[in-house]
């Protein structure tokens, strides 16, 4: 029976301690540069430029100790030294991360919708509910910035769709990894739209090509840092093209939550910092729509979670 969970009643969903850590670069210059963004998100400070070394991954693999250093820089930085976030140009918080995780069917409305939409290839009658969560994989090739425009004419088969999605970056690595530990084991969140050729992912009978196309993953803007968020199983998303509301729902919806997926996936393999896991998108998606409505070249399709900000991309022919 298809059915929907509980959402607790959550006061605080962000503790307002937050340090929102971007990856970036210079307006007219390529070279990518770590930075932090303001409480506001109008202001990024250069944390490349005060004697930060390496990036994103490099930071993460520091854990708790580079953490520490950059939270310093933060709450020492003088007002000089932050420049207007509208003044650089975002790329992917983690240009290439390490892994890319992604479960399927994991919120109860998308998974009732999908095995109903006749693109489920791999889908059973009658079990619209995953008894196992289902993990595929996405080319780290498929990441772009959370602005970037997505190559729609790379899907010939002109079945383009949207997914938006809470993406979790594993902190400190580890295997065998218990729900009541997993949480200690993630750096932080960010956003992400699965951009996803239906025809591709249903021909194939399996997801990995119809998920992977280059530019099929814009992510960003940030990342938020595990510390900031009170309860990350309490977060409002939504996604919208051309400005219309098609997505909207709460991860307390989520099928197998996200310590059930970090345990889940440890016991079969060793994460390691830099690994992102996609934790699914929840129902509203073009492919389940009467008539279905696929993405075409001119669309933008915005991504947002509360907290943590929007991506938003405009598809390109």
């Amino acid at each position: 029976m298809f059915s929907i969970k509980d959402c607790p009643a959550v006061s605080l969903a962000f503790r307002g301690n937050a340090v929102k850590l971007a990856t970036f670069s210079l307006k007219g210059q390529r070279e990518p540069r770590l930075g932090a963004v303001d409480k506001s998100s109008a202001l990024i400070l250069d944390l490349s430029s005060l004697g930060v070394q390496g990036g994103m991954l490099e930071l993460i693999q520091d854990g708790e100790a580079g953490l520490d250093g950059v939270r310093k820089l933060y709450d020492a930085a003088p007002a000089s030294a932050w420049m207007p976030l509208s003044d650089v140009a975002l790329h992917a918080p983690l240009s290439v991360p390490r892994n890319i995780f992604c479960v399927g069917k994991n919120y109860y409305a998308h998974a009732r919708e999908f095995h109903d939409s006749g693109y489920d290839a791999g889908s059973k009658s009658g079990d619209a509910i995953p008894a196992f969560p289902i993990v595929f994989s996405k080319a780290t090739t498929a990441v772009i910035g959370p602005q970037e425009p997505i190559p729609s004419y790379l899907d010939e088969t002109n079945t383009v769709d949207y997914e938006g999605e809470l993406a979790v970056v594993i902190g400190r690595g580890g295997r065998g990894i218990t729900q009541t530990e997993a949480l200690d084991h993630v750096f932080g969140f960010t956003i992400l739209n699965d951009v996803t050729s239906r025809k591709l992912q249903r021909d194939h009978a399996q997801w990995f090509i119809g998920k992977s196309l280059d530019g099929f993953c814009p992510m960003g803007p940030w990342i938020v840092t595990a510390d900031e968020v009170a309860d990350p199983h309490a977060l409002d998303l939504r996604c919208f093209v051309n400005g219309e509301k098609r997505q909207e729902s709460n991860t307390c919806h989520l099928v197998f939550d996200i310590w059930q997926q970090v345990e889940h996936l440890s016991t079969a393999m060793t994460l390691e910092p830099g690994d992102c896991i996609f934790t699914g998108t929840p129902g509203g998606v073009g492919a389940a729509m009467d008539p279905r409505q696929f993405l075409k070249a001119g669309d933008v399709v915005r991504c947002e979670i509360d907290g943590l900000g929007h991506i938003e991309a405009t598809m390109i022919a």
